[in-house]
């Protein structure tokens, strides 16, 4: 701070030091608070009040439509004198028509009535014995035998868990009858619905349902065949071992959560390993085994592909590793296949564009760090005898360490939010990486608490692993201005 004041006088430091605050604040702490808010607070719609009050509005919605079916046949009966006689073709026919046929209506296409989804009614696509009238969802679902949401994933509903009598809307009723019925229904949904509003209220808006269900466990159907061909595969016995997977009563469960979050938290530093192998010898090569004029035709063979939008870059890739892409096309021009590789099943294909896409930030510390060695410390190691191996060992490594720690961790982070690679590369014929299930559960699924949940969760992970690279690198925060 007292350097800040010498070089830059009380008025500039002042303002940096609340542009940093200010920046800390808006673009870091509140939305984090934000996200953590929103974790915390479970969906409206898991709580046992939304489904009391779906249940309300379907059977008010039946009502509505069921007096409109009610309208239109009591109509139908006015016009044809009290009976209601249906009519093929009620468009009427002309007397040579209905003389040509016996006096009998030929049923005409054009006159029949067409179901208007406007008013909600359904039409049943094989009908319902005995009914009288068409199949209308909001009556189908006006049943207070309604399933309520539970966390442990245990069957529970509205009319067994709050005392309510089994009712629903019976579709072979008189209209009157089935009015009556969703009445009801409707009334006695709402008075529910409003007492367990009132408790909700008088409990804590806060818990940790959200983040639960990252680890709870699923039920996933199999038969007997692909149970034993999935408890065979190398990936599922580690899970096995790590407890994400395992077998209850016959059945196969699996944390997906945890499983997903695992798999991809290990995709990201096989990334960061593959990237590491890749850049370092570029990084050498280009700091201290080239002329200054060579160094300048590299960079700039490294930084021109990325002037190019990152979609492009990634969308290019699909052009290469495709069916009918340059790499197939090649092959089976060679004769070295007759049918297309798919590239993009392998997550290997997901790793080299990921490594690609985010290279220079694993090669530019290093590059930078790399490039302050004496090469006079080359040269003494050299000749006091000291091989390739034991020189990279003994003398860059260490000196480079600082450039390698902030590669690994930007190339570490990057990979592990890695979302445009693997949607666009895979095309979702691979299992998808964590951010995917986030964007999923914010925008897809509309589940943003447990979306925020997540994201919160995958941020304190990848910081608690940063930190243990950290401390297993021995290096500190100020290390980091050296590979600046």
């Amino acid at each position: 701070m007292s350097q800040l004041l010498r070089t830059y006088g009380k008025l500039l430091t002042s303002v940096f030091l609340a542009a940093v605050l200010f920046w800390a604040l808006m673009l870091i702490l509140l939305p984090q608070a934000t996200i953590l808010e929103r974790a915390l607070i479970a969906p409206k719609r898991t709580l046992d009040s939304s489904a009391a009050q779906t249940l309300s509005r379907d059977a008010a919605t039946c009502m509505a439509v069921l007096k409109t079916h009610e309208k239109d046949d009591t109509k139908t009966a006015v016009d044809n004198g009290g009976l209601a006689i249906p009519s093929m073709n009620p468009g009427g026919a002309s007397g040579g028509s209905a003389a040509s046929n016996g006096g009998l209506a030929v049923p005409s296409m054009g006159g029949m009535a067409v179901p208007s989804m406007g008013g909600m009614a359904v039409p049943s696509m094989g009908g319902s014995a005995g009914a009288v009238r068409p199949y209308i969802l909001q009556c189908d679902r006006a049943n207070t035998h309604k399933q309520l949401s539970r966390r442990s994933g245990e069957p529970a509903f509205l009319d067994t868990a709050y005392g309510l009598a089994a009712m629903k809307v019976d579709d072979k009723a008189p209209i009157a009858e089935q009015m009556r019925q969703a009445e009801t229904i409707r009334d006695a949904a709402q008075k529910l619905a409003d007492k367990l509003r009132i408790d909700e209220a008088s409990q804590s808006r806060f818990s940790t349902d959200n983040f639960r269900t990252m680890i709870a466990a699923t039920k996933i159907p199999l038969s007997e065949s692909a149970k034993a061909a999935e408890a065979n595969t190398i990936e599922n016995k580690l899970y096995g071992l790590m407890g994400l997977r395992f077998e209850k009563d016959g059945d196969v469960y699996e944390r997906l959560g945890l499983t997903n979050l695992t798999r991809t938290l290990f995709f990201a530093i096989l990334v960061t390993a593959l990237a590491l192998v890749i850049c370092y010898p570029i990084a050498f090569k280009a700091a201290l085994a080239t002329s200054e004029r060579q160094q300048i035709w590299l960079m700039l063979g490294l930084i021109i592909p990325y002037a190019i939008v990152e979609l492009m870059r990634i969308y290019a890739w699909t052009t290469i590793i495709d069916n009918h892409g340059l790499i197939n096309s090649a092959l089976m021009w060679l004769g070295i296949t007759d049918s297309p590789i798919a590239f993009n099943r392998s997550p290997g294909t997901v790793f080299v564009v990921i490594a690609y896409t985010y290279v220079l930030f694993m090669v530019f510390p290093m590059l930078n760090v790399m490039s302050t060695l004496d090469r006079n410390q080359i040269e003494a190691a050299r000749d006091l005898g000291a091989s390739t191996p034991r020189l990279h060992w003994r003398v860059i490594i260490p000196h480079a360490k600082p450039g390698i720690a902030v590669g690994c961790i930007s190339t570490f982070m990057l990979a592990a939010g890695a979302f445009s690679v693997p949607r666009i590369i895979s095309r979702g014929l691979q299992a998808e990486w964590f951010a995917q299930t986030i964007y999923n559960k914010f925008f897809e699924s509309q589940a943003s608490n447990v979306g925020a949940a997540y994201s919160l969760t995958y941020t304190l992970v990848c910081f608690v692993l940063v930190a243990l690279f950290m401390w297993a690198m021995r290096t500190r925060l100020k290390d980091f201005a050296r590979a600046q």
